[in-house]
């Protein structure tokens, strides 16, 4: 074998090993954009994939700077090349996008493209997603595509695992939704049934107070410090079971923005001073920030329900 195709595997491996790590939908779909680009050797990549009301629910590039992207403007709707992707079951290869008669410009600033390769990705029916390539990086005759049919066929297998690994990130997504619905209507039961225990005893004891306040005021007296006791236990029940309830923003601002907004809150509702400090953290696998951010929560729990600290410092 020559050291040619051996590398052309290697390539190969080394893009599909790279999707089948990741459970998250986000995490896929990039790893899907820049595992294409790099195989296949183009300058620009692009995976849309399209909502239900002919747009695209997310539209994940690869070789544009985030400042290239933020002057483009809103996502691309579904029009022109575009559409022929997210509509039609063939491969599109073309020497110049710009001559195609499906072409309808773009934003200013969008980056110059000519040659082009572009699927969707299908899992039977139904189309999860289109996937673009554009500019080949290699010396190509004038007005030809820099995209080979070899190229074409390869990202052609290269679609049909990105299709598993998007298909396997959305079940897992799912399954994890599942569980987290399971989750908070276990926290609602246990809520319910603890504050109400507690409800139903400072009830109890605040008809023994009313009853004892004028034949024995000393005792009147104790049953009504009884009394707030256990309103302060039912307000830290309920305390406590709002934050666990409140949903997780880790997809949208990840671990240190998420535990920081929590930690204001725990701030506000106890009478503990509670601060946030943060130096130096990376970004880190989902499945990695959710973990450590549950690990926060139960120890700030204990930290308040039990250590009858004024000051608790994350």
């Amino acid at each position: 074998m020559t050291e040619g195709p051996r590398s052309g595997l290697l390539a190969v491996s080394s893009a599909l090993l790279a999707m089948s790590r990741h459970l998250e939908v986000r995490d896929v779909l990039k790893t899907i954009v820049v595992s294409a680009r790099e195989l296949l050797a183009a300058q620009y990549a692009a995976l849309g994939v399209p909502d239900d009301h002919g747009g695209f629910a997310q539209f994940v590039v690869d070789g544009v700077s985030e400042e290239q992207w933020k002057a483009i403007g809103p996502l691309p709707r579904q029009h022109g090349i575009l559409a022929a992707m997210l509509h039609g079951a063939r491969t599109e290869r073309l020497a110049d996008v710009r001559e195609d008669p499906r072409f309808e410009g773009w934003p200013s600033a969008h980056p110059d493209m000519s040659d082009f390769l572009g699927l969707p990705i299908r899992d039977g029916d139904e189309t999860l997603g289109a996937l673009f390539l554009a500019n080949k990086r290699c010396p190509k005759p004038q007005g030809a595509c820099g995209f080979t049919e070899e190229d074409e066929a390869l990202l052609g297998i290269f679609a049909q695992h990105a299709a598993l690994a998007l298909t396997n990130a959305r079940l897992y997504e799912r399954s994890r939704e599942l569980t987290i619905a399971e989750e908070r209507s276990r926290l609602a039961h246990e809520l319910h049934d603890a504050v109400s225990q507690k409800l139903f005893s400072l009830r109890l004891t605040a008809q023994a107070a009313a009853t004892l306040v004028d034949r024995d005021p000393g005792r009147a007296k104790g049953e009504l410090q009884q009394v707030a006791a256990l309103a302060a236990e039912a307000a830290d029940e309920l305390r406590a079971a709002v934050v666990e309830l409140r949903p997780a923003a880790l997809d949208e601002d990840g671990l240190v923005a998420t535990l920081r907004t929590q930690i204001q809150v725990l701030d506000r509702a106890h009478s503990a001073h509670i601060t946030f400090d943060c130096t130096g953290v990376r970004a880190l696998p989902a499945a990695q920030e959710e973990a450590m951010l549950r690990v926060a929560q139960e120890a700030l729990h204990n930290a308040l329900r039990h250590s009858g600290a004024t000051r608790v410092c994350v």
